[in-house]
């Protein structure tokens, strides 16, 4: 019974810590509803596996990869990123879905994290097991590529 209160308790803790993060991150790449089910199915597996997931050297990012393989499984939607209308979205540029969708996975992925969510080159890095320098360059070409899609 006390081995299991402490495999409850160490999850808790990472699941508090990791949870945002990991549907942020689902989500700038497979579209809303895509990335909350892959994150939601992501977390369950490490709730069910934790034992093992737990001794890993980076279990938000295993179960990023776990989050990804389910994703990629899901019938996509037509559209990652609808089209809103001005009055839905007053604050935001009308093109930015458009554009978002428009971006290869990776350059979306941490345009969104980074740019969008205030994310470090860092945590992005660490989140999704590449290196700082790979997310960096992602980034950047994401983002011109955007900005040139959107026209600014």
């Amino acid at each position: 019974m006390v081995r299991e209160v402490e495999i409850q308790d160490t999850f808790t803790v990472f699941f508090a810590d990791v949870e945002p993060r990991l549907r942020h991150a689902l989500c700038a790449s497979y579209g809303i509803e895509r990335g909350m089910e892959a994150s939601a199915h992501a977390l369950a597996y490490g709730w069910e596996h934790w034992e093992r997931v737990h001794g890993m050297s980076n279990p938000a990012g295993y179960l990023w990869g776990v989050g990804r393989s389910h994703a990629r499984r899901i019938r996509p939607p037509t559209l990652i990123y609808p089209e809103s209308s001005v009055e839905q979205m007053p604050m935001v540029e009308p093109g930015l879905p458009s554009g978002l969708a428009r971006l290869p996975e990776r350059q979306r992925i941490a345009v969104v994290l980074v740019h969008g969510l205030g994310w470090t080159y860092a945590d992005t890095a660490n989140l999704l097991g590449v290196s700082r320098s790979t997310i960096q360059t992602n980034a950047e070409r994401g983002l011109a590529k955007l900005k040139k899609h959107i026209g600014v």
